[in-house]
């Protein structure tokens, strides 16, 4: 039977919820939206009369589509050019999805949204569900085909394949501000030494350039190391601009709610850089650079006010 505008209407209604499940399921923003369409499709040729709960239906074909591309992006990223890094978004996106709780904005942040990776596509579904979307055990074992018990068994799993890479406390978000601020003022002096004072002994930067922009293959680790790093990245130098097109406007927000450093050119974002900030210091920054990963952020950046940048990089 045809869809009529009520039946579109209520999906509609539904799309937002339904494109952060696959947002946080997949790690791109490109790929939630197809699979939302696709499910949208399902549903359009679908008995509609025999569905009992929309919302249930819906997000039950998503799931599925979503491990199946789980699981030939797998595939996929062994063949990625360097460090393969989710896709970032930029505070407000509506993809984000419910951050009401600490729970929450755990698994919506950039650190444990790059931890997923660790994690099967079975894993990563139930602890998504269960963790950020709020399904008892018993509907996510019907999304999925399991038993309620072995979906309790799946997430206390995924908890502590999450855990390992999650040892330290982090800061408020007014503290992690101030530690950004402090952060780009030492990048910008020239100097090593202020850098790796901000810094854990252990902390490691990765880059994801997607073989479209330079970037490291391999992360650099230990405090100096970064530092060196962060040193040069953010000294002036005219390769640097022709590069990305011009000189950088630097500005300091958030992506997926971690304190971020967004580097624009022109209202094209070019490079996003999430900072994990911790009680003893900023253990990490992931940066993504590639182009194909910074177009809805480019979208939502020319759609919302941002204040004047703190300076121009490059």
């Amino acid at each position: 039977m045809p869809l009529t505008m009520q039946d579109v209407d209520r999906f509609e209604t539904l799309r937002p919820r339904l494109e952060a499940i696959a947002y946080r399921l997949l790690g791109s923003a490109g790929e939630a939206e197809d699979v939302v369409q696709e499910t949208f499709l399902r549903w359009q040729a679908a008995d509609t009369e025999r569905i009992e709960v929309l919302e249930a239906w819906l997000t039950r074909v998503l799931t599925n589509l979503c491990l199946n591309v789980l699981t030939s992006a797998r595939a996929r990223r062994e063949r990625y050019v360097g460090q393969w890094l989710p896709e970032p978004l930029l505070e407000g996106d509506s993809m984000l999805g419910p951050a009401g709780t600490a729970e929450q904005r755990e698994s919506l942040s950039y650190a444990v949204l790059t931890l997923m990776e660790r994690l099967s596509p079975h894993e990563r579904a139930v602890y998504v569900l269960r963790e950020a979307f709020d399904y008892p055990h018993r509907e996510v074992a019907g999304f999925l085909g399991i038993t309620e018990a072995a979906s309790q068994q799946i997430f206390h799993r995924a908890k502590k394949h999450l855990a390992e890479g999650r040892a330290r406390t982090a800061v408020d978000a007014a503290a992690a501000r101030q530690v950004v601020q402090e952060f780009l003022s030492a990048a910008t002096t020239g100097r090593t030494e202020p850098l790796v004072r901000l810094l854990t002994a252990d902390a490691v930067s990765v880059g994801d350039g997607g073989g479209k922009v330079p970037a490291r293959t391999k992360p650099f680790e230990g405090a100096l190391a970064v530092a060196k790093f962060l040193r040069g990245l953010f000294k002036p130098a005219p390769s640097k601009r022709a590069l990305v097109g011009g000189s950088p406007e630097i500005h300091v927000t958030t992506a997926n709610g971690d304190p971020a450093v967004v580097a624009v050119v022109e209202g094209r974002v070019v490079g996003i850089m999430c900072l994990e900030i911790t009680a003893e210091g900023i253990a990490a920054f992931r940066s993504q650079a590639n182009p194909d990963k910074l177009r809805r952020a480019t979208e939502r950046w020319a759609a919302t006010e941002h204040g004047e940048p703190l300076f121009r990089a490059l």
